[in-house]
């Protein structure tokens, strides 16, 4: 039973999701965190993983680790979005069963399901259609992943499982324009074009695909749900269970940063999936559901943003 002592390692604890469930914890009392930068732990160097769990012993692992990135990312290494995300996961997950850790939280993405699959997102849809071909390295490791999970829970009768959430978006974010998804990549669009004179601002697609979007810190909040309570499925989706089209995205994000300028659709570029919204009933009915709406959120976001434009979080690869 997982207590405030309980010794809880946060792989990825530096980044966006991995800091927001790191602050959530402190907050809550918890006394016992443990991280190490990718600097101290090559997640993707199997031998170093197993030497830190064996040496640390961890009462539980929550895998916010991974390589992450847009469609651009994804699209232009396709090699490290799947091999270096299953080296990560696989060696946590592996290293964890060796070590007769009983608690694992997998994190992965709404991009686990297929492109066309029935509207809202149920966990039931995986595995039944084509993915997305912009994201399918990415999926296909994270897939990888769930059914690790669900594979020791099915053998070893562990507490392995798997969250699947929406977008995410909020403080600690990328905002690299060549790595970073679609929200942190308008919103520094938007607020360099104002600095810029209200300059126009140029977006990919055609701005009619639906997305959904959850803030970091209620994410956060869902994996501690999952920390303290032992979950009967191995599989769950996380987020708001309401979506809105891209434009009406830009639309929102310009207001909050006060740009005026023009907004251009380059509609040669790709739009991706046309929706995703994802289904938590699941979730919903164990007790857990978001708190922080989409607007407030973002405005949050803005303001930790400009607080931090000089040294805004960068993926190199």
């Amino acid at each position: 039973m997982v207590n405030l002592e309980s010794k809880i390692y946060i792989a990825g604890h530096r980044g966006m999701v991995g800091s927001a469930i790191w602050r959530t914890l402190i907050a809550k009392g918890y006394t016992n965190l443990i991280g190490a930068t990718s600097s101290e732990l090559d997640l993707r160097n199997q031998q170093a993983v197993q030497d830190f769990i064996s040496a640390a012993k961890p009462d539980v692992i929550i895998d916010a680790a991974a390589r992450v990135g847009g469609i651009l990312a994804n699209n232009n290494y396709p090699y490290q979005f799947i091999m270096e995300n299953m080296q990560i996961q696989n060696n946590l997950i592996d290293s964890a069963l060796q070590d007769g850790v009983e608690k694992f939280i997998f994190l992965g993405s709404s991009c686990i399901y297929p492109r066309l699959a029935p509207q809202p997102l149920k966990e039931d849809f995986l595995l039944t259609g084509d993915l997305e071909p912009t994201n399918e390295w990415y999926a296909i490791a994270k897939i990888t992943g769930v059914k690790a999970c669900q594979a020791i829970r099915k053998q070893f009768d562990k507490d392995y499982v798997s969250l699947m959430p929406t977008n995410l978006y909020g403080t600690y974010d990328n905002f690299d324009l060549n790595t970073s998804h679609v929200l942190p990549a308008m919103m520094r669009k938007f607020h360099e074009a104002k600095e810029n004179n209200h300059a126009p601002v140029t977006l990919w697609g055609s701005g009619t695909p639906l997305r959904e979007f959850l803030f970091v810190d209620d994410m956060a909040e869902a994996v501690v749900f999952a920390l303290e309570n032992k979950l009967p499925d191995y599989l769950y989706n996380i987020g708001t269970g309401v979506d809105l089209t891209i434009k009406e995205l830009a639309e929102t994000i310009q207001k909050i940063t006060g740009h005026q300028g023009e907004i251009i659709w380059d509609a040669t570029k790709p739009d991706g999936t046309p929706r995703k919204l994802m289904d938590i009933s699941k979730m919903h009915e164990l007790g857990w559901k978001h708190k922080v709406d989409l607007e407030r959120g973002i405005q949050m976001t803005y303001d930790w943003f400009v607080k931090n434009v000089e040294n805004v979080k960068k993926v190199a690869f």
